[in-house]
């Protein structure tokens, strides 16, 4: 009886990852999926900020004219501090990612929580900006996190394309070749500007990528931005404000100071 108590609670833990299938995405969950403005393709990147790959990004993608989103690790941040306000300053937006990059198999709502709330206070106190965004590591959503990115006032946000860039052996055009089928008006890349997770070096297939992706979205007539651009349905931009939104502030996140975790 005990065991196929907990086989339940595991199985409804994991019943939100079911999201990240491609059927689902399509047909159930294209808000999560972010599937958005049919003229526009929202760039994102995750697991920086990064100070080997992040830097050489931003140039590319300030030569390009294209700003991006960035789903930060709050251990990543955390080591490079500086990186956070400048995405920012060059007009990115800055989303969560989690603290560290792992899958939370387990049921443990009080850590996810916890977690959640430690990266997001890092991203809005080091980055100098609210984030509104959530993007869980692997993609695998998992009913703790989902209920802790809702009670902190994020909006969970998938993928729709990606490139691969994280496999070792990956270029430029590998990385290019693997997103182009997907990249339609209303997709959102995945991409990422560090190898913290990744292949070592992983990040210059991205960098490579990036004028084969711009030239494609030109092409097709199609914008490439942010996630803040793409009218995904309940979405919205992110706001300059103080560190702690604190309780009763509508949408915007909870910080841990205010409502400890």
């Amino acid at each position: 009886m005990l065991l196929g108590t907990a086989a339940a609670v595991e199985l409804l833990h994991l019943a939100p990852a079911a999201v990240r299938l491609p059927p689902v995405k399509r047909l159930a969950a294209r808000r999560t999926a972010g599937y958005g403005d049919p003229r526009h393709v929202a760039l994102t990147f995750d697991d920086g900020p990064d100070p080997r790959g992040t830097p050489p990004i931003l140039d590319a993608l300030d030569s390009l004219g294209v700003h991006a989103t960035f789903f930060l690790l709050g251990a990543m941040l955390e080591r490079a501090p500086d990186l956070g306000h400048e995405l920012v300053a060059r007009g990115h937006e800055v989303a969560v990612h989690g603290w560290h990059h792992r899958r939370q198999y387990r049921p443990a709502p009080a850590r996810d929580l916890r977690e959640l709330c430690r990266a997001t206070d890092a991203v809005t106190e080091l980055a100098g900006t609210r984030p509104h965004w959530y993007r869980p590591p692997y993609g695998v959503l998992t009913a703790g996190l989902a209920l802790a990115a809702h009670r902190l006032g994020l909006r969970t946000v998938l993928w729709t394309a990606w490139g691969r860039d994280w496999e070792r052996g990956a270029t430029g055009p590998s990385v290019y070749a693997t997103a182009r089928p997907h990249l339609v008006g209303g997709a959102t890349l995945l991409l990422h500007d560090s190898d913290d997770t990744s292949a070592p070096d992983s990040w210059r297939s991205t960098l490579a990528a990036l004028p084969l992706i711009a030239a494609h979205c030109r092409a097709r007539d199609l914008t490439l931005g942010p996630l803040r651009d793409h009218a995904v349905p309940g979405g919205h931009a992110s706001l300059p404000g103080p560190a702690h939104a604190g309780p009763g502030n509508g949408n915007r996140p909870r910080a841990c100071g205010a409502d400890p975790c």
